[in-house]
């Protein structure tokens, strides 16, 4: 295993960061959730917080308006891609405005070549590991582009910006096959 980062928040989407009606959908990201841990299944994602509340994420198949579609149960982002957006679009990106639910510290722009089919991550102070399997590039979509934009673009613009947040620079989805736990703090392994 190489270590590639440790985990700098956690997060759950209450609902989608999809607002409005086709074709006039925004992006707007008042769902997010900062939590104190997730839990992982095979379903998707639950937020712990330290009063022992669970809020199920959106991408979770058990949630009522789940928007699961089989391979998005867990998202996993990077710093460093938010500092190459904050780059190319502006400050408003901060990190974590992408929605994914695991934000990876990191100084490496990393690529699916580079990251694997799998990721682990490990609780430095018990060493239990959860994995994630079947990483793919989130795809990013015309509202979090024009968001990123700060406007409504269209044409050629959107394009570049999809083009731009295309191969994980948004993130990446994943699967947790097996339950298991990730909170801040913990260590964020490739498997070579």
């Amino acid at each position: 295993m190489k270590k590639i980062g440790t985990v700098k928040q956690v997060q759950v989407q209450q609902s989608s960061l999809k607002a409005g009606e086709k074709p006039n959908q925004y992006y707007d990201p008042a769902p997010l959730l900062v939590v104190d841990a997730l839990h992982l299944t095979a379903a998707g994602v639950t937020g712990l917080t330290m009063d022992g509340s669970q809020i199920v994420d959106v991408h979770n198949a058990t949630h009522p308006a789940s928007r699961n579609g089989g391979d998005n149960g867990v998202s996993v982002g990077f710093t460093s891609h938010y500092r190459a957006m904050r780059d190319q679009f502006g400050t408003h990106l901060v990190d974590g405005i992408a929605g994914e639910n695991i934000l990876v510290e990191s100084d490496h722009r990393w690529r699916l070549d580079e990251l694997g089919a799998r990721l682990a991550f490990e609780n430095p102070e018990t060493g239990a590991l959860v994995y994630l399997d079947a990483l793919m590039p989130a795809p990013p979509c015309v509202p979090f582009s024009q968001f990123a934009l700060q406007a409504a673009a269209g044409g050629d613009t959107i394009k570049a910006a999809l083009q731009f947040l295309h191969e994980g620079t948004r993130g990446f989805y994943a699967t947790a096959h097996q339950p298991g736990s990730v909170q801040p703090g913990d260590v964020v392994y490739i498997l070579a």
